[in-house]
């Protein structure tokens, strides 16, 4: 059985077709999402209790995690998860910590003098989704760098199961990053909850994390009237590039552990080589992945992912470069005799593997980067999430009077040009030559 679509050098249309992600209804999501933020923006607390029942069937006595709680989840969570979870914490927080920026001063000239001012956004909002799997590491991978870059005020909201618990890693690796207000909200309503605020939930500067469609749109219609949100997403991807020399079991277990975040997820494979060679090396990763599937649960995302999934062979690193650059995948994975070539030549992805050993479990759980990255084309513009992206930064100024003088022919003549007379005032009126 063949999983994936085969395709020799396409260019052109032909390409740009084939790198198309899959799309859903996306007025009817739209529409749906703006009632639900309409409704917790005006109902608050009753429509996520509401809300909650409805999609999750937990009735909550309270949205808010207790200390209780937490206290109880420390004791569910194994050792061994546990001294996973130190470790993988510790790579994070060295890598986020060591992104922490200086701010810049320069006196451009003789009583000119600027900087700027680096400071944490106050308060922010992480979701953590926890539907098709409890996703433990993005607590860690948004709540740490929070947690470096310095953020007064962090809340978290994460989905409670029908017995209204939230999975204990998640609020074991919460507490890790000093976490305590969380709250059981999933989807679009978690969203709004943090957008607009309620009776229990605290409203924030900025929210973070990924999620399904809903929670996708959600951030998406907040950002444009009520707090920033770290990037547009969509469904998880991986581009696996590989040369017939790479071990076919590797790229196999690299598409599939992409393959199985969801649905719609997807996986592409591109192989720098010769029309002959190429198809003979997916022969192997084909064989590979019937292996490796039979093996494997959560065979209904799997085989929906790799339904939408593509294999293209592309005969020069020049086409190569040009397909994945095209795709701008979340996760790029290069598998080849010299993978730094190809390297040197994107420009457009949201996190690089490089070479056999780089799977992008590495990167998901452990190693260090962070594995919220931009999705569906987006890191032609976007970055991943960084400690950056929990830090604003401030201009500052300070002239003084010979300073502006200097200064001010420049000032009035472009503030004339401009037709701002006040502009010029501003100036002349220090210098004592009002007009």
């Amino acid at each position: 059985m063949a999983y994936l679509s085969r395709n020799y050098a396409p260019q052109g249309e032909e390409l740009a077709r084939l790198l198309r992600r899959t799309s859903s209804d996306a007025h009817k999501v739209e529409q749906q999402v703006a009632e639900i933020l309409f409704r917790v923006e005006r109902e608050g607390d009753t429509a996520l209790f509401s809300l909650e029942q409805q999609f999750t069937k937990a009735e909550l006595t309270s949205l808010a995690v207790s200390e209780e709680e937490f206290q109880e989840a420390e004791l569910l969570v194994s050792q061994d998860l546990k001294n996973a979870l130190a470790i993988a914490a510790g790579n994070i927080r060295s890598f986020h910590a060591l992104q922490l920026p200086k701010g810049e001063q320069l006196e451009v000239k003789p009583g000119i003098t600027l900087s700027r001012k680096i400071v944490p956004i106050q308060r922010v909002g992480l979701y953590v989704p926890g539907g098709t799997a409890p996703l433990i590491s993005t607590t860690l991978m948004l709540g740490i760098p929070a947690q470096v870059a310095g953020c007064k005020d962090v809340v978290l909201c994460t989905p409670a199961n029908k017995d209204g618990k939230v999975h204990p890693a998640i609020l074991y690796a919460a507490s890790m990053c000093s976490i305590r207000k969380v709250f059981k909200l999933g989807g679009a309503q978690a969203i709004a909850a943090m957008a607009y605020g309620s009776e229990s939930v605290p409203k924030v500067d900025k929210i973070f994390g990924p999620g399904n469609q809903y929670v996708t749109e959600a951030k998406k219609q907040v950002s444009t009237t009520s707090c920033a949100i770290d990037m547009p997403a969509g469904p998880s991807e991986v581009m696996v590039v590989a040369t017939p020399d790479a071990n076919a079991a590797f790229v196999a277990s690299d598409l599939l552990s992409q393959a199985e975040h969801g649905f719609d997820s997807q996986s592409m494979l591109v192989v720098l080589a010769e029309k002959e060679a190429g198809f003979a090396f997916l022969d192997k990763v084909e064989e590979e992945l019937s292996l490796q599937l039979a093996n494997l649960d959560r065979l209904p995302y799997l085989l929906s992912s790799l339904s939408h999934s593509r294999a293209f062979v592309c005969p020069t690193l020049q086409m190569t470069a040009q397909v994945v650059n095209d795709y701008a995948p979340e996760h790029l994975i290069i598998n080849t005799s010299a993978p730094e070539e190809l390297e040197a030549l994107v420009v457009n992805a949201g996190s690089i593997f490089l070479g056999p050993y780089s799977c992008e479990s590495a990167g998901d759980y452990a190693s260090g980067t962070n594995h919220t990255l931009p999705t569906n084309g987006w890191a032609h513009s976007h970055s991943g999430v960084s400690t950056d992206s929990f830090l604003k930064k401030i201009t500052v100024q300070k002239l003084s009077r010979e300073g502006l003088a200097d200064l001010a022919d420049t000032l009035v003549s472009m503030s004339e040009a401009e037709a701002l007379l006040a502009h010029r005032n501003a100036v002349l009126v220090r210098l004592g030559e009002k007009k």
